[in-house]
């Protein structure tokens, strides 16, 4: 039996979940509804100048974060040039990638008259900044995917697992899949992804016939396989929710050799199959299903930002684009609270380069997704993304 190498992951906050984008102006809509428990925010008006801090983190000394907290500020950059009634001064500060780091920023930023902060990345970073800005009423735009750090006066924009979790479940259930199985390790992040499964099934009224959790090593996986076996062959489909450079691979070897064919039970990842490429390669995640910005859009940013920069988008850059574009259109609306909490989480949300997405009043998000599989090494569309948070697939 070939063995695929495991990869461990390089940070104990949740991997991200690679999330490319696309170029869409984003539209403000009236508040609906209570607003959250955030922060009130400062008075703002469109014709005043508003300061947002954007958080990154650079000076890890680690070469990917340099390549996020450029990605970041030129996609933040590319937002505020094409902003209409609002104007942003925008200033960068380096986190360093850490809590200390992000509380040392944030203060800086505050005492220079900051009246939102976009950033920072890392879960621990963010949660710290958030500290801080509670302190002043300013609200906190985090690049987090980490749910467990949303609340209060920070708003995650990242791709969250229940989002993906539900968007799949529900497209599973209307091709007449009935029950799942799900496969967790036992670090955070399969903790938050087996919330997310477990929570999506119970609404969509999918059974869950087993939730094995592994081991997040490679011999861990193997000795759990006879586990993974019994709860996939119980069931339709098979929840993986393991990244790419983690045990999706080993997993999609392993499944196929243990007599779980993907024919009869199909398999659904939490995580993009198609980043990074060579994934599609491989012959385990042949007809998988997975979720996915919209693809048009995503051409559409990709190749803005080329053009700008010369150099592809990062996958979360995206994010910083978002975030901007929302407080622009938002301040542009004239309102007094613009940045308050009950703003930020207008229930029809905002059209950005990463889709539709809307902010919670608990701090997470909702993003509108499409659902694609891979066959013969491409990925194709097979369920498109919503326009409207009234539409196909909420």
């Amino acid at each position: 039996m070939a063995i695929i190498k495991f990869l461990a992951q390089a940070r104990k906050a949740v991997k991200w979940a690679a999330f490319p984008a696309s170029i869409l102006a984003l539209a403000a809509c009236e508040p609906v509804g209570p607003g959250s428990s955030g922060a009130s925010g400062p008075r703002t008006s469109a014709s005043e100048t508003v300061n947002v801090a954007l958080l990154v983190p650079k000076g890890t000394g680690q070469a990917g974060d340099e390549v996020i907290s450029t990605a970041l500020e030129n996609a933040a950059r590319l937002a505020i040039a094409d902003l209409n009634g609002a104007r942003i001064d925008l200033t960068v500060y380096s986190t360093g990638g850490s809590a200390a780091g992000a509380t040392t920023a944030t203060t800086a930023a505050l005492n220079s008259g900051a009246d939102i902060i976009l950033g920072p990345v890392y879960a621990d970073a963010a949660n710290a900044a958030g500290v801080v800005a509670a302190q002043r009423n300013v609200n906190v735009l985090a690049f987090s995917n980490n749910r467990t750090i949303a609340g209060n006066n920070v708003f995650v924009l990242g791709p969250l697992f229940e989002t993906s979790a539900a968007r799949l479940m529900n497209y599973a259930k209307s091709q007449g899949k009935q029950s799942v199985a799900g496969i967790y390790a036992d670090n955070l992040a399969g903790q938050l992804a087996r919330h997310a499964v477990e929570g999506a099934a119970s609404r969509a009224g999918v059974t869950i016939t087993g939730s094995v959790v592994h081991p997040f090593s490679q011999q861990g996986i193997v000795d759990a396989m006879p586990q993974i076996k019994n709860a996939a062959l119980a069931a339709d489909s098979v929840f993986l929710t393991s990244t790419t450079d983690g045990a999706l691979p080993l997993l999609t070897q392993l499944m196929p050799e243990n007599s779980i064919s993907s024919a009869e039970h199909q398999y659904i990842s939490l995580t993009r199959l198609d980043i990074p490429p060579q994934t599609l390669e491989l012959p385990g995640v042949q007809n998988a299903w997975f979720a996915i910005p919209d693809p048009t859009r995503t051409i559409q940013f990709n190749g803005r930002y080329q053009a700008a920069y010369g150099s592809p988008a990062h996958s979360i850059a995206g994010l910083a684009y978002d975030g901007i574009a929302a407080i622009g259109a938002l301040v542009a609306s004239n309102r007094g609270n613009a940045l308050s909490a009950q703003s930020l989480t207008q229930a029809q949300g905002f059209e950005g380069v990463t889709g539709i997405f809307r902010l919670n009043p608990d701090g997470t998000n909702d993003r509108g997704l499409a659902v694609a599989t891979i066959r013969d090494k491409q990925v194709v569309v097979i369920d498109g993304a919503p326009r409207s948070f009234s539409g196909a697939g909420f």
